[in-house]
């Protein structure tokens, strides 16, 4: 006798589920679109047409012009002191809150996150408290002769600090994930500290290090609020990109302007194409990225 099997029935409303998760799928798809090329995209494109809007000669009078060049040297100089400040400092912190416990390292690490929590415009006011001539060491910097506040100096205490998290938080999560197996090895093997952290700690870290070193100099190029307090706005001295462009505006230059603007569009194209890379390279090596540590 030949038994019948009946074949399991489909769950109900399968494929309508299906059919509402596809639409569901491209409404959301077309809402992210639409809103990339109404706040990126298009400011963005905005930003090279007014550039360009009066011809190439124009725009790159206003870059080669005297100020330009000045704010374009300044910023340079100011994020060539912060990187590799903060690339010491954040490797260092990083190879200690990863490697050791000990009392305070809570603290440590909110320390390093302070500047994400802290206005810039406020990190420019504390400086001003500081520095300024009334403010705790004013009195002392004019009796030796010191100036900090509208100078390089102040632009460079203000880069510094703004940027102080990128490199350490970028590393602490890439070193807590690798562990610290093969760097006692090599010291069980009778490698000196130096060499362990040469040959093994920093090929091993070198794309996170990388990555951390593509946010921390985008920041310091790109940073308005701080800088702005303690500039002091002088032209050819004391203006870095950003606030030439805020000055170029204000007068109504707008094609010099955006001409100046679209070097630091430029360099957050390059920076999203080297983020890119190192964020791959990290995918790769199944370690979590800077953004995902904060997720």
């Amino acid at each position: 006798m030949t038994s019948l099997v009946s074949s399991p029935l489909p769950p109900i409303g399968t494929a309508q589920s299906g059919a509402e998760d596809r639409v569901v799928r491209q409404v959301l798809m077309t809402m992210a679109l639409v809103f990339l090329c109404l706040f990126l995209f298009l400011p963005l494109a905005v930003v090279f047409h007014e550039a360009l809007s009066k011809g190439w000669a124009v725009s790159v009078a206003a870059i080669t012009e005297p100020d330009a060049r000045a704010a374009i040297g300044l910023t340079l100089m100011a994020a060539g002191i912060a990187v590799p400040l903060n690339l010491v400092f954040g490797v260092c912190a990083a190879w200690t809150v990863t490697r050791f416990e000990f009392r305070g390292k809570s603290l440590l690490i909110t320390l390093i996150d302070l500047p994400f929590s802290v206005s810039p415009v406020i990190v420019g006011l504390i400086y001003v408290l500081m520095f300024g001539a009334q403010g705790w060491f004013g009195g002392w910097l004019q009796a030796h002769d010191v100036q900090i506040l509208f100078a390089v100096p102040g632009i460079v205490l203000a880069t510094v600090f703004v940027t102080v998290p990128f490199v350490a938080r970028e590393l602490i999560p890439l070193m807590q994930s690798q562990g610290c197996e093969q760097e006692e090895a090599a010291i069980v093997l009778g490698a000196s500290g130096w060499r362990v952290f040469w040959h093994v700690t920093l090929p091993n870290i070198r794309w996170g290090l990388f990555y951390g070193v593509i946010l921390c100099n985008a920041r310091a190029m790109g940073e308005f609020g701080a800088v702005s307090v303690v500039s002091g706005h002088i032209r050819g001295l004391t203006n870095t990109l950003p606030l030439h462009v805020e000055i170029l505006y204000n007068e109504y230059n707008f094609a010099a302007a955006f001409s100046v603007a679209s070097l630091l569009a430029l360099l957050a194209l390059l920076t999203l194409a080297l983020k890119s890379l190192a964020q791959w390279r990290l995918r790769v090596l199944n370690v979590p990225s800077v953004s995902e540590s904060f997720a």
